[in-house]
């Protein structure tokens, strides 16, 4: 099972310093890959309650850098780690300006990009992009088919409900053929129903590891009636570290001490995890930058 990190992105210690000492140590380190999500508000009365707490949104979601504009300058800091989204949300993003930035990453980083993608969960942010939240789902179909247009055929011509490419020629294609990963969360049936016709992996956020199982089996059944090779179909899962000087009985995963989450990532590489990113920059006692660098040791003595 390989082992992803997620870089620094919210809070004080989201700026240079931090995104060049973090990513240098973890091609040091030999992890695989490191990873950004996609915020763009931290509402003061969400429309809709933060899923993992039940309430308000975390404090570090009031300071957080883009995550494509952070995997360009990673990109430049590294030569290694492979560079992914966990995750963007399509319906966001004009699908020819999207093609032009990820195709742009992906050739400067030499073929390193990985997309994780999804359709977010907060109205308001949708109503900040401007975005109709009822039609995120139709979005996100459109923009898949955009990209895959514009990253496997010549000349590039497409046509959505919300947009439209007329027929170019179009030369900036991914070092990565026939384009990059695309991996994709989802919980709904609609919702994995497109992963299993699009990605080539699910990538669970927040889901408990005792439920992954059946939704991966159930999502490899999918891939299997949309006529796709369900054994390629790769599951890669993100644990948020939240780690304690105590063990609880109860507890969520990849929380409590150290040994519990190393415990935690040994049940991940039993279900068969290609790939699990784990990310400490929500877990309370850390403040600094030389917090995440201590745990990135830690990590890398009780997962590789």
């Amino acid at each position: 099972m390989l082992i992803g990190f997620g870089l620094p992105q919210i809070g004080a210690f989201a700026n240079p310093e931090s995104l060049i000492a973090v990513s240098r140590r973890a091609e040091e380190l030999g992890f695989n890959s490191v990873w950004v999500f996609d915020r763009l508000l931290c509402p003061l009365e969400p429309k809709v309650p933060y899923p993992l707490t039940g309430g308000a949104l975390p404090e570090g979601y009031q300071h957080v850098l883009d995550p494509v504009e952070m995997l360009t300058f990673v990109a430049g800091l590294t030569e290694r780690v492979a560079l992914g989204t966990s995750v963007l949300n399509l319906p966001w993003y004009n699908p020819a300006l999207l093609a032009r930035r990820l195709t742009t990453l992906d050739v400067l980083s030499h073929g390193r990009l990985r997309l994780g993608f999804g359709i977010g969960w907060l109205p308001d942010e949708y109503e900040a992009a401007g975005v109709p939240w009822n039609s995120r789902g139709k979005r996100a179909d459109e923009t898949l088919d955009a990209l895959k247009a514009w990253w496997t055929t010549e000349p590039v011509q497409a046509e959505g409900t919300f947009f439209k490419i007329s027929k170019s020629n179009i030369k900036l294609k991914p070092v990565q053929k026939p384009h990059p990963p695309i991996y994709m969360a989802a919980f709904t049936p609609g919702a994995m129903k497109r992963a299993a016709r699009e990605a080539d992996g699910w990538f669970p956020v927040g889901v408990p590891l005792s439920a992954v199982p059946q939704m991966f089996d159930s999502i490899r059944d999918m891939v299997r009636q949309a006529g796709r090779d369900a054994d390629s179909f790769k599951l890669i899962v993100r644990g948020n570290l939240e780690i304690s000087g105590s063990s609880r009985e109860q507890r969520n995963d990849f929380s409590g001490t150290l040994e519990d989450v190393a415990r935690d990532i040994e049940k991940t590489k039993s279900l068969g995890a290609h790939e699990l990113v784990l990310d400490v920059q929500f877990s309370p006692d850390v403040h600094t930058l030389e917090d995440i660098l201590r745990y990135m040791e830690d990590i890398r003595r009780i997962a590789f």
